[in-house]
Protein backbone atom coordinates (compact mmCIF):
# COMPACT_ATOMS: atom_id res chain seq x y z
CA UNK A 1 0.00 0.00 0.00
CA UNK A 2 1.37 3.42 -0.98
CA UNK A 3 1.74 6.02 1.74
CA UNK A 4 -0.67 8.95 1.40
CA UNK A 5 1.11 11.95 -0.12
CA UNK A 6 1.12 15.02 2.09
CA UNK A 7 -0.96 18.06 1.26
CA UNK A 8 -4.66 18.54 0.56
CA UNK A 9 -6.64 17.26 -2.41
CA UNK A 10 -9.56 19.17 -3.83
CA UNK A 11 -10.83 22.58 -2.78
CA UNK A 12 -8.90 24.72 -0.26
CA UNK A 13 -10.72 26.96 2.21
CA UNK A 14 -8.89 30.21 2.93
CA UNK A 15 -10.45 31.94 5.92
CA UNK A 16 -10.21 35.75 6.01
CA UNK A 17 -11.10 36.79 9.59
CA UNK A 18 -12.84 40.01 8.42
CA UNK A 19 -15.28 41.40 5.85
CA UNK A 20 -14.31 41.64 2.17
CA UNK A 21 -12.03 44.51 1.20
CA UNK A 22 -9.44 44.52 3.98
CA UNK A 23 -5.88 43.19 4.25
CA UNK A 24 -6.80 39.68 5.40
CA UNK A 25 -9.32 39.32 2.56
CA UNK A 26 -6.74 40.62 0.04
CA UNK A 27 -4.17 38.08 1.32
CA UNK A 28 -6.57 35.14 0.89
CA UNK A 29 -7.83 36.14 -2.54
CA UNK A 30 -4.49 37.07 -4.07
CA UNK A 31 -2.56 34.10 -2.65
CA UNK A 32 -5.43 31.79 -3.62
CA UNK A 33 -5.19 33.00 -7.19
CA UNK A 34 -1.41 32.44 -7.34
CA UNK A 35 -1.76 28.95 -5.78
CA UNK A 36 -4.09 28.02 -8.65
CA UNK A 37 -2.20 29.90 -11.40
CA UNK A 38 1.12 28.26 -10.55
CA UNK A 39 -0.37 24.77 -10.25
CA UNK A 40 0.80 24.53 -6.63
CA UNK A 41 -2.55 22.94 -5.77
CA UNK A 42 -4.84 20.63 -7.73
CA UNK A 43 -8.15 22.35 -7.04
CA UNK A 44 -9.23 25.91 -6.41
CA UNK A 45 -9.14 28.17 -3.34
CA UNK A 46 -12.34 29.66 -1.98
CA UNK A 47 -12.19 32.62 0.41
CA UNK A 48 -14.49 32.40 3.41
CA UNK A 49 -15.01 35.72 5.21
CA UNK A 50 -15.41 35.19 8.93
CA UNK A 51 -15.43 38.57 10.69
CA UNK A 52 -15.74 39.07 14.44
CA UNK A 53 -13.65 40.00 17.48
CA UNK A 54 -10.77 41.30 15.30
CA UNK A 55 -9.91 37.78 14.18
CA UNK A 56 -11.03 36.01 17.36
CA UNK A 57 -14.07 34.32 15.81
CA UNK A 58 -11.95 32.72 13.06
CA UNK A 59 -9.16 31.74 15.48
CA UNK A 60 -11.63 30.00 17.80
CA UNK A 61 -13.44 28.32 14.87
CA UNK A 62 -10.19 26.87 13.49
CA UNK A 63 -9.01 25.63 16.90
CA UNK A 64 -12.33 24.01 17.88
CA UNK A 65 -13.94 22.98 14.58
CA UNK A 66 -11.17 22.48 11.99
CA UNK A 67 -8.47 20.55 13.89
CA UNK A 68 -6.70 18.00 11.70
CA UNK A 69 -8.04 19.46 8.43
CA UNK A 70 -5.21 19.98 5.94
CA UNK A 71 -7.36 21.88 3.41
CA UNK A 72 -7.75 25.05 5.53
CA UNK A 73 -5.46 28.09 5.72
CA UNK A 74 -6.14 31.30 7.65
CA UNK A 75 -4.94 34.77 6.71
CA UNK A 76 -3.04 36.56 9.49
CA UNK A 77 -0.90 39.65 10.11
CA UNK A 78 0.64 41.74 12.88
CA UNK A 79 -2.95 42.60 13.86
CA UNK A 80 -3.35 38.91 14.80
CA UNK A 81 -0.29 38.92 17.06
CA UNK A 82 -1.39 42.25 18.57
CA UNK A 83 -4.73 40.72 19.59
CA UNK A 84 -3.02 37.61 20.98
CA UNK A 85 -0.55 39.77 22.91
CA UNK A 86 -3.39 41.79 24.44
CA UNK A 87 -5.31 38.60 25.39
CA UNK A 88 -8.25 39.57 23.14
CA UNK A 89 -8.97 35.93 22.24
CA UNK A 90 -10.12 34.57 25.63
CA UNK A 91 -8.84 31.07 26.40
CA UNK A 92 -6.79 30.90 23.19
CA UNK A 93 -3.09 31.33 22.54
CA UNK A 94 -0.53 31.23 19.72
CA UNK A 95 0.47 27.61 20.41
CA UNK A 96 -3.00 26.33 19.50
CA UNK A 97 -2.40 26.71 15.73
CA UNK A 98 0.42 25.96 13.27
CA UNK A 99 2.17 29.07 11.93
CA UNK A 100 2.92 28.35 8.27
CA UNK A 101 4.71 31.35 6.77
CA UNK A 102 4.66 34.91 5.49
CA UNK A 103 4.16 36.24 1.97
CA UNK A 104 5.49 39.77 2.48
CA UNK A 105 5.00 42.79 4.70
CA UNK A 106 3.98 46.37 4.88
CA UNK A 107 6.26 48.66 6.90
CA UNK A 108 5.02 51.39 9.20
CA UNK A 109 5.56 55.07 8.44
CA UNK A 110 5.24 58.34 10.31
CA UNK A 111 4.19 61.14 7.98
CA UNK A 112 3.12 64.80 8.13
CA UNK A 113 1.43 67.22 5.74
CA UNK A 114 3.53 69.19 3.27
CA UNK A 115 3.02 72.38 5.35
CA UNK A 116 3.95 70.80 8.67
CA UNK A 117 6.42 72.69 10.87
CA UNK A 118 8.12 69.34 11.53
CA UNK A 119 10.75 69.04 8.80
CA UNK A 120 12.28 65.82 10.12
CA UNK A 121 11.77 63.12 12.74
CA UNK A 122 14.12 64.84 15.17
CA UNK A 123 12.05 68.04 15.36
CA UNK A 124 8.87 66.01 15.92
CA UNK A 125 10.45 63.97 18.71
CA UNK A 126 12.03 67.07 20.28
CA UNK A 127 8.56 68.55 20.66
CA UNK A 128 7.30 65.31 22.24
CA UNK A 129 10.28 65.08 24.60
CA UNK A 130 9.37 68.52 25.92
CA UNK A 131 5.65 67.72 26.11
CA UNK A 132 4.39 64.28 25.04
CA UNK A 133 0.87 65.58 24.33
CA UNK A 134 2.09 68.39 22.04
CA UNK A 135 1.92 66.24 18.86
CA UNK A 136 -1.32 64.52 17.81
CA UNK A 137 -1.30 61.33 15.67
CA UNK A 138 -4.01 59.88 13.45
CA UNK A 139 -4.22 56.23 12.37
CA UNK A 140 -6.60 53.73 10.84
CA UNK A 141 -6.67 51.26 13.74
CA UNK A 142 -8.46 51.40 17.09
CA UNK A 143 -6.86 52.81 20.21
CA UNK A 144 -4.34 50.20 21.31
CA UNK A 145 -4.26 48.73 17.79
CA UNK A 146 -1.23 48.40 15.52
CA UNK A 147 -1.11 52.01 14.18
CA UNK A 148 -1.27 53.34 17.75
CA UNK A 149 1.39 50.91 18.95
CA UNK A 150 3.83 52.02 16.24
CA UNK A 151 3.74 55.56 17.65
CA UNK A 152 4.24 54.26 21.18
CA UNK A 153 7.13 51.99 20.14
CA UNK A 154 8.87 54.90 18.42
CA UNK A 155 8.36 57.16 21.44
CA UNK A 156 9.60 54.46 23.80
CA UNK A 157 12.74 53.94 21.69
CA UNK A 158 13.36 57.70 21.96
CA UNK A 159 12.90 57.67 25.75
CA UNK A 160 9.75 59.84 25.77
CA UNK A 161 7.70 59.62 28.98
CA UNK A 162 4.96 59.16 30.03
CA UNK A 163 3.75 57.27 26.97
CA UNK A 164 0.10 57.42 27.99
CA UNK A 165 0.11 61.20 27.46
CA UNK A 166 0.67 60.80 23.71
CA UNK A 167 -2.38 61.81 21.68
CA UNK A 168 -3.66 59.21 19.21
CA UNK A 169 -6.94 59.56 17.32
CA UNK A 170 -8.41 56.46 15.64
CA UNK A 171 -10.25 56.64 12.30
CA UNK A 172 -12.08 54.12 10.11
CA UNK A 173 -9.09 53.34 7.91
CA UNK A 174 -5.85 54.98 6.85
CA UNK A 175 -7.42 57.08 4.08
CA UNK A 176 -9.61 59.01 6.51
CA UNK A 177 -6.69 59.45 8.94
CA UNK A 178 -4.40 60.83 6.20
CA UNK A 179 -7.10 63.26 5.05
CA UNK A 180 -7.21 64.71 8.59
CA UNK A 181 -3.43 65.16 8.58
CA UNK A 182 -3.31 66.65 5.06
CA UNK A 183 -6.16 69.01 6.09
CA UNK A 184 -4.05 70.26 9.00
CA UNK A 185 -6.42 69.02 11.74
CA UNK A 186 -3.97 66.47 13.17
CA UNK A 187 -0.16 66.75 13.26
CA UNK A 188 1.05 63.35 12.07
CA UNK A 189 -0.07 60.09 10.49
CA UNK A 190 0.84 56.58 11.64
CA UNK A 191 0.11 53.89 9.07
CA UNK A 192 1.64 51.52 6.53
CA UNK A 193 3.85 52.49 3.60
CA UNK A 194 1.49 51.13 0.94
CA UNK A 195 -1.37 53.32 2.22
CA UNK A 196 0.60 56.55 1.73
CA UNK A 197 1.65 56.11 -1.91
CA UNK A 198 -1.12 58.25 -3.45
CA UNK A 199 -0.71 61.13 -0.98
CA UNK A 200 3.09 61.02 -1.23
CA UNK A 201 3.03 61.07 -5.03
CA UNK A 202 0.64 64.06 -5.04
CA UNK A 203 3.03 65.87 -2.68
CA UNK A 204 0.42 66.34 0.06
CA UNK A 205 2.15 64.07 2.56
CA UNK A 206 5.78 63.94 3.61
CA UNK A 207 7.16 60.77 5.20
CA UNK A 208 9.42 61.64 8.16
CA UNK A 209 10.41 58.07 8.96
CA UNK A 210 9.96 54.57 7.63
CA UNK A 211 9.87 51.98 10.43
CA UNK A 212 12.00 49.45 8.55
CA UNK A 213 15.48 48.00 8.77
CA UNK A 214 16.57 49.62 5.50
CA UNK A 215 15.19 51.96 2.87
CA UNK A 216 12.16 50.81 0.92
CA UNK A 217 12.29 50.27 -2.84
CA UNK A 218 10.49 52.36 -5.43
CA UNK A 219 8.57 55.55 -4.71
CA UNK A 220 9.45 55.57 -1.00
CA UNK A 221 13.20 55.08 -1.42
CA UNK A 222 14.01 58.75 -0.79
CA UNK A 223 12.55 58.65 2.72
CA UNK A 224 14.88 57.84 5.62
CA UNK A 225 14.29 55.10 8.17
CA UNK A 226 13.85 55.89 11.86
CA UNK A 227 17.01 53.83 12.48
CA UNK A 228 19.04 56.10 10.18
CA UNK A 229 17.87 58.96 12.37
CA UNK A 230 18.99 57.29 15.60
CA UNK A 231 15.67 55.79 16.72
CA UNK A 232 15.91 52.01 16.88
CA UNK A 233 12.37 50.95 15.99
CA UNK A 234 10.82 48.69 13.36
CA UNK A 235 7.10 48.40 12.66
CA UNK A 236 6.42 45.43 10.42
CA UNK A 237 2.90 44.47 9.44
CA UNK A 238 3.66 41.03 8.04
CA UNK A 239 1.09 39.14 5.99
CA UNK A 240 0.91 35.37 6.18
CA UNK A 241 -1.00 32.29 7.29
CA UNK A 242 -1.65 29.87 10.11
CA UNK A 243 -3.07 26.34 9.85
CA UNK A 244 -5.40 24.34 12.11
CA UNK A 245 -4.03 22.32 15.04
CA UNK A 246 -3.46 18.53 14.99
CA UNK A 247 -2.05 18.33 11.46
CA UNK A 248 0.60 15.74 10.58
CA UNK A 249 4.20 17.01 10.40
CA UNK A 250 4.09 16.13 6.69
CA UNK A 251 1.04 18.32 6.05
CA UNK A 252 2.53 21.26 7.95
CA UNK A 253 5.80 20.90 6.00
CA UNK A 254 3.82 20.68 2.73
CA UNK A 255 2.07 23.99 3.43
CA UNK A 256 5.29 25.70 4.56
CA UNK A 257 6.98 24.67 1.31
CA UNK A 258 3.98 25.49 -0.91
CA UNK A 259 3.49 28.99 0.54
CA UNK A 260 7.21 29.59 0.19
CA UNK A 261 6.96 28.64 -3.50
CA UNK A 262 4.16 31.20 -3.86
CA UNK A 263 6.38 33.81 -2.21
CA UNK A 264 9.25 33.05 -4.63
CA UNK A 265 7.07 32.98 -7.78
CA UNK A 266 7.15 35.75 -10.43
CA UNK A 267 3.34 35.88 -10.23
CA UNK A 268 3.48 36.80 -6.55
CA UNK A 269 6.34 39.28 -7.04
CA UNK A 270 4.03 41.14 -9.44
CA UNK A 271 1.19 41.18 -6.87
CA UNK A 272 3.63 42.55 -4.28
CA UNK A 273 4.93 45.36 -6.46
CA UNK A 274 1.39 46.39 -7.50
CA UNK A 275 0.21 46.52 -3.89
CA UNK A 276 3.25 48.07 -2.21
CA UNK A 277 4.19 44.95 -0.28
CA UNK A 278 7.79 44.55 0.84
CA UNK A 279 9.84 41.32 0.87
CA UNK A 280 9.48 39.59 4.24
CA UNK A 281 10.23 35.90 4.33
CA UNK A 282 9.69 33.69 7.37
CA UNK A 283 8.44 30.13 7.47
CA UNK A 284 8.27 27.10 9.75
CA UNK A 285 10.21 27.28 13.00
CA UNK A 286 11.70 30.70 12.18
CA UNK A 287 8.21 32.13 11.67
CA UNK A 288 6.90 30.54 14.87
CA UNK A 289 9.81 32.01 16.84
CA UNK A 290 9.18 35.40 15.23
CA UNK A 291 5.47 35.29 16.16
CA UNK A 292 6.30 34.47 19.79
CA UNK A 293 8.88 37.25 19.99
CA UNK A 294 6.48 39.77 18.47
CA UNK A 295 3.71 38.76 20.91
CA UNK A 296 6.12 39.20 23.85
CA UNK A 297 7.22 42.64 22.59
CA UNK A 298 3.66 43.85 21.97
CA UNK A 299 2.49 42.50 25.35
CA UNK A 300 5.29 44.37 27.09
CA UNK A 301 4.54 47.73 25.48
CA UNK A 302 0.76 47.21 25.89
CA UNK A 303 1.33 46.78 29.64
CA UNK A 304 3.68 49.75 29.79
CA UNK A 305 1.09 52.08 28.28
CA UNK A 306 -1.76 50.70 30.34
CA UNK A 307 -3.64 48.99 27.48
CA UNK A 308 -3.61 45.71 29.43
CA UNK A 309 -2.91 44.82 33.06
Amino acid sequence: MLAQAAGPSGKIDCIAPANPGGGWDFTCRSVGQVLSETGAIDGSVQTTNMPGASGGVAFSHVVTKRAGQNDVIVSASTSTTTRLAQHQFPGLNADMVNWAGTVGADYGVIAVSKDSPYQDLESLLDAMEEKPSSVSFAGGSASGGWDHLKVLMMARADGIEPLNKIKYLPFDGGGEAMTQVVGGHIDAFSGDASETLGFVESGDLRVLAVLADGRLPGALSEFPTAKEQGVDVEGINWRGFYLPPKLSDEDVAWWEETLHKVYESPEWKEVMSKNGLIPFDRSGEAFKAYVHQQIADIEEISKEVGLIQ
